[in-house]
């Protein structure tokens, strides 16, 4: 009996196994067929194939999910009303289709962000208000924040909440957590890809050539640190006046009690009326002497410098402004903090000291071309200052010009700038007509005061 259970057991597996490799067969075929399609651009000629596989072999291969994306973005572009609607609806379960077949192929994060994104682009067609799709955005975000990244779906998130704060549906503190929640994520990725881009940045800096892999890899840093340079500015933006000293003052006042034991709740808060300089209202001594006492930090040293700064104690404001730097074990951080630094020191005029903090910060960061500009922009606000003659006082901008230069070599976020700034530079410093007049073409001239480097003369 045992025997022949077994036999018809095996007979059993060899059909299944047959009707497997069958299956198999004929989905290899079909999913053949229809990605040469889409190789070729016949998305059309890919749809029938492509649902047969995709019903049929769900697991088969994840071409499956990458070819129907794009089969169904061009049904989608070409379709309009309930039609339109269909297709999109059916992306988005293709989406969580794959999640399920290929988790750990398909971020959760990433790919609930793109269906968010896909229905707010086509929002009218889908028929969702701002409300329904800021709680879409927001639960993608809750999902999986690690891998929502994408700069637009970022952007789009917080210009909803924007959007429902201006409506009324969305208070005050709503909107100011939002927009720390947001650009601490953006500060985050943009940290993530100046990192990466910080080590082909050295490499390159000691002479060596690129591989082909990290010429593709320093494209791809360069494009996403772009685009989150760009929506860091449309955030701000679209933030406005709305984060002025007449709404966070009486906010912060009002919730201070509260939260006075919260470090975050501190740190955000005294973050914010700093960078809107409302430091002037007893609130941010406040706010930084309570935040101090409870996690003696970087940021909290930082804010302590700032009002040692309004009190005019430019020696304390600096120690503490050094403590902060000491404090701070994150070297992205610690760099920022040096700029931070070098930015006030060079509003007082005290070029020197600032342009210590400036090239601290690009050690420690060298891809950000920030520190390049504003060291060039004091090379040329000291350029009348500098030098006996006035050629050699216009030779300055030459060393202005360079610095800027690599600005662009070195951070694209700011190649527009640096050029604009080179420019502006080359025009003022001497002319090849007044070199050539000189009789001073390739010479070296030393450029004494604060700067203390040598700038050689083009040769004509």
């Amino acid at each position: 009996m045992m025997k022949k259970f077994t036999f018809l057991l095996s007979v059993l597996l060899i059909g299944l196994n047959f009707s497997q490799a069958q299956q198999d067969e004929e989905c290899m075929a079909k999913l053949s067929i229809f990605h040469e399609s889409v190789k070729a651009k016949n998305f059309d000629a890919a749809y029938e194939p492509w649902m047969e596989v995709r019903n049929k072999c769900p697991k088969f291969n994840n071409a499956i999910y990458v070819d129907g994306e794009k089969i169904l973005n061009h049904k989608i572009e070409n379709a309009s009303g309930a039609e339109k609607e269909a297709y999109i609806n059916d992306l988005i379960k293709l989406w969580e289709e794959r999640g399920i077949h290929f988790p750990s192929k398909t971020p959760k994060g990433e790919y609930a962000a793109q269906a968010c994104q896909l229905l707010y682009d086509n929002k009218d067609v889908m028929h969702k208000s701002k409300e329904e799709l800021y709680e879409s955005f927001d639960a993608a975000y809750k999902l999986d924040k690690d891998t929502f990244t994408n700069p637009k779906s970022l952007y789009t998130y917080f210009s909803l909440m924007v959007d429902l704060y201006d409506s009324g549906k969305k208070t005050a503190g709503d909107l100011f957590n939002k927009y720390d929640d947001v650009v601490e994520k953006v500060e985050g990725e943009v940290q993530n890809y100046s990192e990466k881009l910080n080590k082909l940045v050295e490499k390159d800096s000691t002479g060596s050539s690129f591989t082909r892999k990290e010429k593709q890899y320093k494209r791809f840093y360069e494009s996403y640190l772009k685009a989150y340079d760009q929506i860091s500015e449309g955030i701000d933006k679209k933030l406005g006046d709305r984060a002025n000293c007449e709404n966070l003052i009486p906010l912060y006042k009002k919730d201070f009690q509260e939260n006075k034991t919260n470090t975050v709740w501190l740190q955000r808060a005294a973050g914010k009326m700093s960078e809107k300089d409302c430091t002037d209202d007893p609130l941010f001594f406040d706010l930084v002497n309570a935040y101090h006492e409870l996690s003696p930090s970087a940021n909290s040293a930082y804010y302590l410098g700032i009002l040692k700064d309004k009190e005019g104690k430019t020696n304390e404001a600096i120690s503490f402004y050094k403590q902060a730097i000491s404090l701070e074990t994150d070297n992205f951080k610690k760099a920022k903090l040096n700029n931070r630094i070098g930015l006030k020191l060079k509003l007082r005029g005290n070029y020197g000291q600032a342009r210590s903090f400036f090239r601290e910060s690009l050690k420690l960061n060298p891809s950000n071309g920030r520190p390049h500009l504003s060291i060039a922009a004091m090379y040329a606000a000291s350029a009348n200052s500098c030098g006996e003659s006035s050629f050699d006082k216009r030779a300055v901008y030459w060393l202005a010009a360079d610095e800027a230069n690599k600005a662009a070599r070195v951070d694209p976020t700011q190649s527009s700038n640096a050029a604009k700034s080179v420019a502006n530079y080359l025009a003022k410093a001497p002319q090849k007509s007044e070199i050539f007049s000189s009789g001073r073409a390739g010479e070296t001239i030393k450029i004494n005061c604060w700067i203390g480097a040598s700038v050689k003369v083009p040769n004509i």
